[in-house]
């Protein structure tokens, strides 16, 4: 019994061991492509916005100071187009419909609205983005505790990405998400080596032809 406890200790030192290293080696090699300032942040052609969860037909406090963000890089002319990555997996919860009216609200041209249904996390978000919407270039659109994940894998998939952070006052839970993205960084760093393919791809959307925003491609 002492030993299968050693032996179990022992794995759960290297499991810890490995988590660490690669949170490390992840958010190292992409502190640098961190943006807070607008006027900082690289011009891109393309910014895409991350899904965080809604409340009824409002978007969640992390939803919405990511989508504030995106919108104030548009209007500031740091982006050009906007593409809207989430989950309407459920009548219920349907963030693309919520995402995409709050933009268009507030003052964002359709035409520049681009729409992933299939977003369901953030390496398929990237992957759809590098393989659907063949984009090469893109400014990611989050909070400071998850832009470090989607750069990595943007840049591993062949998407020159730099991330402009969206944080702003306090977030309900930011502690736990914040703890719970070591698993995450951990996770895709493996979903990268094995290059894993989302269970959703579908046909090819130009990003440079006209906008899908009112099209409902859920294939």
């Amino acid at each position: 019994m002492k030993k299968y406890f050693k032996i179990a200790l022992y794995l759960a030192i290297l499991g810890l061991i490995a988590i660490v290293s690669v949170n490390y080696y992840v958010k190292s090699s992409t502190k640098t492509r961190i943006y807070y300032s607008v006027k900082k942040t690289p011009k891109n052609n393309i910014g895409i916005i991350f899904g965080a969860g809604i409340n009824g037909d409002q978007p969640s406090k992390y939803l919405k100071d990511r989508l504030d963000a995106g919108i104030l890089l548009y209007k500031t002319k740091r982006i050009n187009k906007i593409l809207l990555s989430g989950d309407n997996g459920s009548d219920e919860h349907d963030e693309l419909t919520v995402m995409k009216k709050y933009c268009f609200n507030h003052g964002v041209d359709t035409t520049k609205i681009f729409i992933d249904y299939a977003g369901f996390d953030t390496y398929s978000t990237m992957y759809r983005a590098k393989y659907i919407f063949k984009i090469k270039r893109a400014t990611l659109i989050s909070q400071k505790y998850h832009l470090n994940r989607a750069i990595y894998i943007g840049n591993k998939l062949g998407i020159k990405s730099v991330g402009f952070s969206a944080n702003k006052g306090e977030y309900p839970g930011y502690y736990y998400v914040s703890f719970r993205e070591y698993l995450s960084i951990f996770k895709c760093f493996f979903d990268v080596l094995r290059n894993r393919e989302p269970h959703f791809l579908g046909n090819s959307i130009d990003i440079n032809g006209a906008s899908n925003y009112s099209k409902d491609d859920k294939r």
